[in-house]
């Protein structure tokens, strides 16, 4: 077998002796190329070519959801063709690493390794959906090319939060989950729609859903995680489905804290509820439209503003390790 290895050497969870441990381990099972990233977007070029050369069996990513969405939006440059493109793994080496935890892979680098060596020798593998979200940016630019996601998306709140910890890191702030609620806090003094929300979804021979001061966009469940618990704003998002949605209306402080409080309390049973709450699942195409411009983000990574954003929801889209 020919895998090639993309390592994030940022990631914030793994050491340079742990990557070399790791690096030890793969090659002993396979012919193994291991690159290390240089460059934004670097991880998405090595993943293109290896899909394209026809040569590749296995890509894995090490790091954390960015490199992993990298990767997959280089392997599926060309479109998604499961039974031609290389397979998937995800060895976790970031903050939260929500596609890797989704799936069930260890949240430890080695014992993720481990896992997907075993994996390898049983040959275990699942074909999982993804999102396709595509859009114009506010300015006079072309339009943003389609891009690929593998567990959530957003446009609005939780995306200026994602802009904010972005913002934080680069001012030399480490990427915690106490830097992301400081954030969340911080988001919600200065929000401006909170009280009565700007985004409408459209779907095709459906009413549309207006004024949303929220809206979450997910490809599984959980949604994301704080610290190891997990936390589900949609609990029926699948890897086999469609897209769901969560939507809120209004973002008012005894609001947000009954919505926060059962985010905190959600399982996979239960997630937000209530009159302010709209909850949708296993949609295949729709529009998120914005009066004014609002942030948007996709697995974590803050895109800009956006006044509108089309997504669909791709089953069995590529195949992953497991």
């Amino acid at each position: 077998m020919r895998a090639l290895l993309v390592v994030n050497p940022a990631a914030t969870t793994t050491s340079a002796r742990t990557r070399d441990v790791l690096i030890h381990a793969l090659a002993s099972e396979m012919k193994l190329e291991a690159i290390t990233t240089e460059y934004r977007g670097h991880a998405r070029d090595l993943a293109r070519r290896a899909a394209e050369s026809g040569e590749i069996d296995l890509v894995v990513a090490l790091g954390g959801d960015g490199t992993v969405n990298e990767v997959v939006n280089g392997l599926l440059h060309h479109g998604p063709d499961p039974g031609a493109l290389p397979r998937l793994a995800v060895v976790p080496g970031g903050s939260t690493n929500v596609f890797a935890r989704a799936l069930g892979i260890p949240n430890d680098a080695v014992e993720a390794t481990g896992a997907i060596l075993d994996a390898l020798r049983e040959q275990s593998e699942r074909t999982v959906g993804l999102g396709l979200a595509s859009g114009t940016p506010d300015t006079e630019d072309e339009a943003v090319p389609a891009r690929w996601f593998t567990f959530c998306a957003g446009v609005g709140f939780d995306a200026s939060v994602i802009g904010r910890v972005e913002q934080q890191r680069e001012r030399g702030k480490r990427s915690t989950h106490a830097l992301y609620v400081r954030q969340v806090m911080r988001q919600f003094l200065d929000e401006p729609h909170r009280r009565r929300g700007v985004i409408s979804l459209e779907r095709p021979d459906a009413e549309p859903v207006n004024d949303l001061a929220l809206s979450i966009v997910c490809n599984t469940s959980p949604w994301s995680y704080l610290g190891n618990r997990p936390l589900y704003a949609s609990p029926k998002a699948s890897f086999d489905t469609g897209l769901d949605v969560l939507g809120l209306t209004k973002l008012s402080t005894p609001a947000v804290a009954r919505y926060a409080t059962q985010l905190l309390m959600s399982s996979p049973e239960r997630g937000p509820h209530g009159k302010h709450a709209t909850t949708l699942h296993d949609l295949t195409d729709f529009t998120l439209n914005s009066k004014v411009p609002l942030p948007f983000q996709m697995d974590g990574d803050h895109l800009g503003l956006r006044t509108s954003v089309t997504f669909t929801g791709v089953r069995r889209a590529l195949r992953v390790i497991v």
